[in-house]
């Protein structure tokens, strides 16, 4: 991804990371290479004009000249080169064994093998190039480890890239109505932090790979940022709408509050209400603000209309003592023992009470049941006598009566004519049929005396 395909974005252009990047190696600086002259001297030769030879494997190779000094100090000069490259050696040995990125050790090793094979030094050749031919098998085994560990974390980093994307790919092919918004744009931001992280990481993807990933996240970005705009525009409106609606509700809610009319003006508030409840809702902010209002233009009525009520509730509380002293005498009527008498009572009672008037609300369910329960009982009573002397049900009485003796006396037949001739069978048949009427009869007989 170039500079200028980022510089297309709304946000910042990602920077490299994701895998963090292992702790760089310690590696000590080693003590400095010193060979002691004497024994340098094992591996060297000194003319008297200042050339300086070397030996190896006996074989004496020309080091080069230190003029107009002595032995020793031309054999300390060229001791001294040896000592440098083999410091340089020691270090590069301590880089291997701590294990630090070898991406240069190669070129290291062949330049100090170089300086070797130049013999411009005096000291245990054949034991530095042995040495260096040892550190160079190990910069490749670690050249080698390490190559096969970035692998695996360009592998892990590549993975962890394509996650972040087909997350947002995910998020960005959802329905717009379907989407909880604020979850939604968080979980999208985590997403670019995430992104941005893993440009930081010391793993470097192809960047063919890298820039068609990064389309992609951009891609499915910028689509969901194109539904979250349309989403909350669309909501803008729709909010405006039921916002409308409300005010309507609102205003109509207004023009009722100083009403008068208790009964008409509540009803209406109730359909109101109901409407309200049906009507969409705005933005939280402008629902709650909405409610308000509605709500305080019902409170306006319907305080009023309790100020109302106590009023006349005050008024009526004098004519409920007088309904309740009424309403004793009434009770006392109970249990009645004469009907005719009771009633003139309970007439004289029924007067009273409604010229007495109204008594509060909520009083007057109390007050008016306790009076119709002795009305009650004074019907039941007047309904009963009418039952007792009714000429019809005394005649159809009467004709049970006539009905059922005519039949006993038939089965008192039957029975007698049974026990002369000592079938017991028969006998017992007409005893239970005897039996049964004359228990109706006595029960007839009982109803028939009430009617006396």
């Amino acid at each position: 991804m170039t500079t200028s395909q980022q510089s297309d974005d709304s946000q910042k252009t990602p920077v490299p990371q994701a895998v963090k990047p292992a702790a760089k190696p310690v590696v000590a600086q080693p003590v400095v290479h010193s060979t002691p002259l004497d024994e340098a001297a094992k591996f060297a030769r000194v003319a008297e004009d200042g050339h300086v030879f070397v030996i190896i494997d006996g074989a004496e190779h020309p080091v080069g000249q230190y003029p107009d000094a002595t032995a020793e100090e031309a054999l300390a000069y060229f001791v001294r080169k040896y000592d440098d490259v083999f410091s340089q050696l020691m270090l590069l040995e301590q880089r291997v064994a701590a294990k630090a990125p070898a991406g240069e050790m190669g070129k290291t090793i062949d330049a100090l093998a170089a300086a070797v094979a130049e013999r411009h030094m005096v000291g245990d050749i054949a034991l530095l190039e042995s040495r260096l031919e040892t550190v160079r098998v190990a910069v490749q085994e670690l050249s080698a480890a390490q190559r096969q560990a970035n692998e695996a974390a360009r592998a892990e980093q590549l993975a962890v890239r394509e996650g972040i994307v087909e997350q947002a790919e995910a998020m960005a092919a959802k329905r717009p109505e379907q989407i909880q918004w604020k979850t939604a744009s968080a979980a999208m931001n985590e997403l670019f932090e995430n992104w941005k992280a893993t440009q930081r990481s010391s793993v470097r993807l192809p960047r063919a790979t890298e820039d068609a990933l990064w389309k992609r996240f951009r891609a499915a970005r910028t689509t969901f940022d194109r539904h979250r705009r349309a989403y909350f525009s669309q909501l803008d409106s729709t909010n405006a709408a039921a916002k409308a609606v409300k005010e309507g509700l609102i205003a109509r809610a207004e023009a009722l509050q100083n009403s008068t009319d208790w009964a008409a003006t509540a009803a209406e508030y109730r359909k109101l209400m109901d409407e309200w409840k049906k009507s969409r809702r705005a933005s939280r902010k402008d629902d709650d603000q909405l409610w308000g209002r509605f709500r305080a233009a019902q409170d306006v009525f319907f305080q009023a209309r309790a100020e109302a009520n106590a009023a006349v509730d005050a008024e009526f509380a004098a004519n409920l003592v007088v309904k309740e002293a009424l309403l004793e005498e009434a009770r006392a009527l109970l249990p009645i023992n004469d009907l005719a008498a009771a009633k003139a009572k309970l007439d004289s009672i029924r007067g009273r009470w409604e010229d007495a008037g109204k008594v509060p609300r909520g009083d007057l369910q109390r007050i008016e049941s306790a009076l119709r329960q002795v009305e009650d009982a004074v019907k039941s009573a007047e309904e009963e006598q009418w039952r007792r002397s009714n000429p019809e049900t005394k005649a159809r009485s009467n004709s049970m009566l006539s009905q059922l003796q005519e039949t006993i006396a038939a089965l008192e037949a039957d029975l007698a004519a049974a026990q002369a001739k000592g079938n017991a069978k028969q006998i017992a048949s007409a005893q239970e049929a005897l039996d049964a009427r004359r228990m109706w009869l006595s029960t007839l007989e009982k109803s028939a005396a009430d009617f006396e």
